[in-house]
């Protein structure tokens, strides 16, 4: 589960994004409404999303906030929020070193597409500046080989379907953390498809495998957990 911060000076707006997040299975640790705490309190935190509004009620900008999170979470996406889209709002989040952003009044399909995109960016970045190994330990003797893209049960590979390996590649990059189902679906499908399919594809990879290390967690979604 994905723990997420929102930074909004809108009681109301923030409630709605909070609900969405929650209903698609995120964490939401925290609501502040002002620049100053936000500094204070998100570094604490350590959230794996903020969500920032640009215009913030003590007149501490989103901007100003999110530099300064940069040196202290480098590694912790941003996302502002804003009511404007014109070229110097997209100039604007680029000097800010932020992930993206959402146009006000929020659509929950963006809001959800912007977080998974990010969210999938996340286990790349996480394997380029070496937080991950390049291999996930399963049992034993099987761990699967993220730079490769392999199972491998005693040394010798276990052949999988292109559908599985990447099912394994978007849950080893995050280890132990529940993916939802509709990321995993718009990571291997392109689209949300009937949690059927989905079952399925993870009971053949089990009758592949003799063993099932893809773990359904209170129907949130999935996760693989490593040893």
């Amino acid at each position: 589960m994905y723990s997420v911060v929102i930074v909004e000076d809108e009681l109301i707006a923030a409630e709605y994004l909070k609900e969405i997040l929650e209903q698609e299975g995120f964490d939401i640790v925290g609501i502040i409404d002002n620049g100053k705490e936000a500094k204070l309190k998100i570094p604490m935190i350590k959230p794996d999303i903020v969500l920032m509004d640009i215009m913030l009620k003590d007149h501490i900008s989103g901007s100003e906030v999110a530099i300064e999170l940069n040196k202290s979470l480098p590694n912790t996406p941003i996302v502002f929020l804003t009511a404007y889209s014109d070229d110097e709002m997209i100039e604007y989040a680029i000097n800010s070193n932020c992930h993206g952003y959402l146009i006000k009044p929020y659509k929950e399909k963006e809001i959800l597409f912007t977080l998974k995109l990010i969210l999938s960016k996340i286990g790349q970045n996480a394997i380029q500046i070496g937080v991950n190994k390049n291999f996930v330990q399963l049992s034993k003797d099987i761990y699967f080989d993220i730079n490769l893209k392999r199972l491998i049960k005693n040394d010798i590979e276990i052949e999988l379907s292109k559908k599985a390996i990447l099912l394994f590649e978007l849950l080893c990059k995050t280890p132990n953390r529940t993916i939802d189902h509709s990321t995993i679906c718009l990571c291997l499908w392109g689209e949300s498809v009937s949690p059927t399919t989905l079952r399925t594809l993870i009971h053949r990879i089990k009758d592949k495998v003799g063993e099932n290390f893809i773990h359904n967690v209170n129907r949130l979604g999935y996760m693989i957990k490593s040893i």
